[in-house]
């Protein structure tokens, strides 16, 4: 059958792209200042959203034969064989380029180039270069997930550059997003070790092992809990951010431990792994929506 519309935004990998929508609405909220014209906000994140898409469309477009080898995968667009690789190719480049273009002209050329970084990054970096070479791929490909919050306080100030970068409240979020991605991801690949292997794919679990891909979700989960309580002691957030970011990291934390020094036990559905990798996407929501709410307050 040809492909349909549901085909096409089925390229934009839809779920991935709420939560790059939602953590750059949020950045674009938390920004100092005044509140962006609602117009603009949605013109801002329309972009965002397209540009997210873009990527996922150019992912796929690159990935066909290791999307058909995987059985969690086999059933998109290109791989099922409802869509061609030039009618994807085209999509994604020209979503990609209207996404930057409207971005620029909506808001600031900041905002437009973070964009346009986010997604070359992402094709080039990350599914071109990384994934087929090194179990580290996710670690340093995850920054391409770790801009949307950027981009939203780009677009609000037209600015994310301070004395001390990293000590920022943008580049505080992005760390937050950048140090969540492997624990999030590793115990997604944990218990989708055979489908990365039937397709080649040096994920951690299937070059490593699982001993080591267990230590290293309860090792990076360090880091991202520090992060994200370090935004409420450094004083970029309120005690109402800091309440919840400090209760769910400990959450976090305990999950991630108990995935980081189990072995896996025969027939048991990787339980842990699976409750740990739904409960970080919720983990990252609630963070996100608590910054916010911590700014609404504080202009109440």
């Amino acid at each position: 059958m040809p492909a349909d519309w549901r085909d096409f935004l089925a390229l934009t990998k839809p779920r991935v792209m709420s939560l790059a929508i939602f953590t750059a609405l949020c950045g674009m909220l938390v920004a100092p200042g005044e509140i962006i014209h609602p117009v603009l906000g949605f013109t801002a994140i329309l972009a965002i959203a397209l540009g997210a898409g873009a990527s996922g469309a150019l992912n796929q477009w690159y990935e066909v034969d290791v999307d058909r080898a995987m059985k969690r995968t086999a059933g998109r667009p290109l791989p099922s064989g409802r869509m061609d690789k030039v009618s994807a190719l085209h999509f994604g480049v020209g979503l990609g380029v209207f996404s930057v273009l409207l971005l620029g002209f909506a808001t600031n050329w900041t905002a437009a180039a973070m964009l346009a970084v986010s997604i070359l990054f992402y094709l080039l970096v990350y599914t071109i270069w990384l994934k087929p070479r090194t179990p580290q791929n996710i670690v340093i490909g995850g920054a391409a997930g770790a801009f949307p919050p950027v981009i939203g306080w780009a677009a609000a100030t037209g600015d994310v550059s301070t004395a001390v970068p990293l000590l920022s409240m943008p580049w505080m979020m992005f760390l937050l997003i950048f140090l969540w991605t492997p624990p999030h991801f590793w115990a997604l690949s944990l218990f989708v070790r055979t489908d990365y292997a039937n397709a080649g794919i040096p994920m951690l679990p299937v070059v490593a092992g699982e001993s080591a891909t267990r230590r290293q979700i309860f090792l990076y989960t360090l880091p991202m809990v520090a992060c994200a309580v370090a935004i409420w002691l450094i004083g970029y957030a309120g005690l109402v951010y800091g309440v919840i970011a400090t209760s769910l990291s400990l959450l976090f934390l305990l999950l991630a431990t108990h995935v980081g020094f189990r072995s896996t036990e025969t027939d048991d559905g990787m339980k842990p792994e699976r409750r740990l990798f739904w409960f970080s996407i919720l983990y990252l929501f609630i963070l996100f929506a608590a910054l916010v709410a911590d700014r609404w307050i504080g202009l109440v």
